[in-house]
């Protein structure tokens, strides 16, 4: 403990006192001494002490204390001497030594850079002994999340010159502890597999190597705790009481069994519920029907929760910004049973004051504030201004959006501060697949989503495969004339060699769309193609033959969409249908019909995980008696239909067995999502694919095929990378019997 000393002379005193008898003297001066590096001010700030004000013994304690408690120096003293006709209040400090240098002992599994990143402390820092252990014990949670249970940190300050130390953390890491085993003792309603469900903590397993698993972590235990707690609360154990983690190692210290005593108590049923605070009987009504927790079942503090959001929501929604939810849970331990009462205070009702868009640089306002679901003067409503947020983030402009909500109470109004960061929209992908029509295939694409910070998005793209090639320049406009109405136009020029035939084709189309609503759109384009069909072999069948020569295709195809995904890029629930028509024959050489409708969801699955559901139905035919082009058909079968098949498999086929596209199809397919590795945005699937094409002759519905596999999605900071590996699960002669697919990408 470092010295703090005050001395007082009592000559001084002797001398003061003579001459004003019993008072004592006032404070005629304020000196502060031995400071070097800290600022006289910063230690002037802390002392009462004023002059002109009497001498007092228990402010000086005060200020020592003050002055010692900023943590820069290690020994303060005050001395007082007489001036002036009073005294000069001296106060000497010792500061502490400066830290020249951090440096890092014994660490063999980690850098030195790494370990930086975990420590707060650098050079230059005052060397406080509360700083530099607080640092110590950074160190050791960092080893202990790590699987290093028993790392020891020991800080070591070795003195260079009088004011400056180095700075030294000696570890010891030892061996890396993995969970064997997590015990639980005193469960009987909930078993333990369904407890180890819902804890973040785990076995360590033969894959936890990918996903990092299998390692004790103090503050995702004390989570786990909670979520345990929670899982008998939303069972009707409301009385559970769960223990701290016991542990227990082997005796090589490679292995801990962790061992949680839970006693579950007794389980209670609703009895009644209630609401409070409505204003009339509709409204009580409307609020009942959104209620889940239900008399005569099992309590579900779920469910509860889920309650209060959705009537917080029905509030919020209309207007009231400051509506506060609160639930009473009474419980009755003789009948075992709770009562349960939403208590509701909606307040008053508020409109939508001023929203301000800051942080943008590039972009320009109106394409925020367009995106913006409320306007100024509307009524209040939280939904809207959370869509609002998803708007914003589905442009893929921003790297974050926040909306800071300031309510007025006095104007009864609520500004919305929209803020934020912008991130690079210039991207420069380069991917590549495969297929078995194009074998090989590379691609360039290079998109500017936000061209002039105005929203506009231009792509310039190019594909060269083994057997095929694709060039386009495309524009769109998604608000033009600054209202929702989309413009695009785009050029293109395909070449593919096909088994029978080599198709060279180069177009344009214009498309004009509108959205109506926050989900609804709907859009018509217009396309012409020139078509150039070379190469037909001698033997080919004679439905290839007849599309030899030059090929003029025009065509409309109308579209509408619905779409609630809670994002574009990686979706987790909502739904996207869709419904296409195309009509080709009025002018040019071919004539046909072609609808395609496309259903899907995406069903959230546990926490983490989802399904998504994807069903396509496809009708076509020709028109006006004209040519319905080979290529215009579906190709059912590859790595975006009926994966584990080669292209077009799944359809008609020619004499020598090739595929020659179907006028009808059906596909549907099934995967689970889920994440391998969160913090990578790893994710892993498995699906089931089933589907068919006809043509004339078949029976729709009828040899369906049908595959299985995995796959991998990673959101990768390169672009997304899609790897899947579909099995044909009922194969016939000349059919794949398994296919891998890929593609991959970067940006700039």
């Amino acid at each position: 403990m470092k010295t703090i000393a005050i001395f007082i002379t009592l000559l001084i005193f002797l001398f003061t006192l003579n001459s004003l008898a019993q008072e004592l003297p006032t404070v005629t001066a304020i000196e502060i001494k031995g400071l070097k590096r800290i600022e006289e001010a910063a230690v002037k700030n802390k002392i009462s002490l004023k002059l002109g004000e009497v001498i007092s013994q228990e402010k000086i304690s005060e200020d020592i204390k003050s002055i010692y408690k900023m943590g820069y120096f290690e020994d303060v003293k005050v001395d007082i001497e007489p001036f002036e006709g009073g005294v000069k209040v001296i106060y000497t400090v010792k500061e502490k030594p400066t830290i020249i240098k951090v440096s890092f002992e014994g660490n063999k599994e980690y850098d030195e850079d790494k370990l930086k990143e975990v420590v707060t402390i650098t050079a230059g820092a005052i060397a406080d002994v509360t700083l530099v252990n607080d640092n110590a014990l950074r160190l050791k949670t960092f080893y202990e999340s790590e699987g290093y249970y028993f790392a020891k940190i020991v800080p070591v300050l070795k003195k260079k010159t009088e004011d400056e130390v180095e700075l030294t953390y000696v570890i010891e890491e030892g061996n890396k502890v993995k969970i064997k085993e997590i015990k639980f003792e005193g469960n009987k309603a909930i078993s333990s597999r369904k407890i180890k469900k819902v804890m973040a903590t785990s076995e360590r397993k033969f894959y936890s190597f990918i996903t990092g698993s299998g390692f004790y972590k103090k503050f995702e235990m004390l989570q786990d705790l909670e979520k345990i707690k929670d899982l008998y609360h939303d069972n009707g154990y409301i009385k559970v009481s769960v223990g701290e983690p016991k542990i227990e190692f082997s005796q090589d210290k490679k292995w801990m069994t962790i061992i949680i005593t839970i006693s579950e108590g007794p389980q209670f049923k609703v009895s009644s519920v209630d609401i409070t605070g409505y204003k009339d009987n509709k409204e009580a009504t409307d609020i009942k029907g959104l209620i889940k927790v239900k008399a005569g079942e099992i309590f579900s503090k779920a469910k509860m929760r889920k309650d209060v959001e959705a009537i917080t929501s029905f509030y919020s929604d209309r207007g009231y910004a400051l509506v506060s939810v609160s639930p009473d849970v009474i419980p009755n331990e003789e009948k075992l049973t709770v009562d349960v009462t939403y208590n509701i205070k909606p307040g008053d009702k508020f409109t939508i004051g001023r929203v301000n868009i800051s942080g943008n640089v590039k972009t320009i306002d109106k394409v925020i504030r367009r995106e913006v679901r409320v306007d100024e003067g509307d009524e209040y409503s939280a939904s809207k201004i959370q869509k609002s947020k998803k708007r914003l983030e589905d442009l893929q402009y921003f790297e974050t959006v926040d909306i800071n909500q300031k309510p007025d109470p006095d104007k009864k109004t609520v500004d919305l501060d929209v803020n934020v960061k912008e991130k690079a929209t210039g991207f420069l992908t380069i991917g590549g697949g495969y297929s078995s029509i194009d074998n090989l295939i590379g691609m360039v694409d290079v998109t500017q989503t936000n061209l002039f910070g105005r929203g506009y998005s231009l792509t310039l793209r190019g594909e060269l495969g083994g057997k095929s090639s694709y060039y386009t320049i495309a524009f769109r406009d998604p608000w033009f004339l600054d209202k929702p109405l989309l413009f695009g136009i785009n050029l293109y020029r395909q070449k593919r060699e096909y088994v029978n035939y080599t198709r060279d084709a180069t177009g344009f189309s214009l498309t004009f769309g509108k959205r109506y609503g926050d989900d609804w759109s709907a859009s018509i384009t217009y396309d012409i193609e020139r078509t150039k069909i070379t190469d037909v072999d001698d033997d080919a069948d004679t439905i290839i033959k007849d599309m030899k020569g030059n090929l003029v295709t025009s065509s409309v195809t109308f579209q509408i969409i619905n779409d609630t995904r809670d994002s574009y890029i990686d979706p987790s629930k909502g739904r996207r249908h869709s419904f296409s028509l195309t009509t080709a024959g009025l002018g040019g050489d071919t004539g046909f019909w072609k609808s395609l409708l496309d259903l899907g969801w995406y069903i959230p699955i546990f926490e983490e995980s989802t399904l998504h559901l994807r069903s396509r139905l496809g009708m076509s035919d020709t028109l006006f008696g004209k040519k319905y082009p080979l290529y215009e058909r579906f190709y059912i079968g590859g790595l975006d239909t009926i994966r584990g098949l080669g292209y077009g498999e799944a359809g008609p086929k020619d004499s020598k067995n090739k595929p020659i596209g179907a006028k009808k199809a059906m596909i549907f397919n099934i995967e689970y999502l889920f994440p391998i590795v969160a913090e990578l945005k790893l994710k892993g699937l498995i699906f089931f694919d089933l589907g068919k094409g006809y043509n004339e002759g078949e029976n729709f519905g009828s040899n369906i095929k049908y595959t299985s596999g995995f796959g991998f999605r990673w959101f990768s900071p390169f672009g997304p990378v899609k790897i899947d590996y579909g099995i044909n699960l009922n194969k016939k002669e000349g059919e794949s019997k398994s296919k891998i697919e890929f593609g991959f990408g970067s940006f700039f």
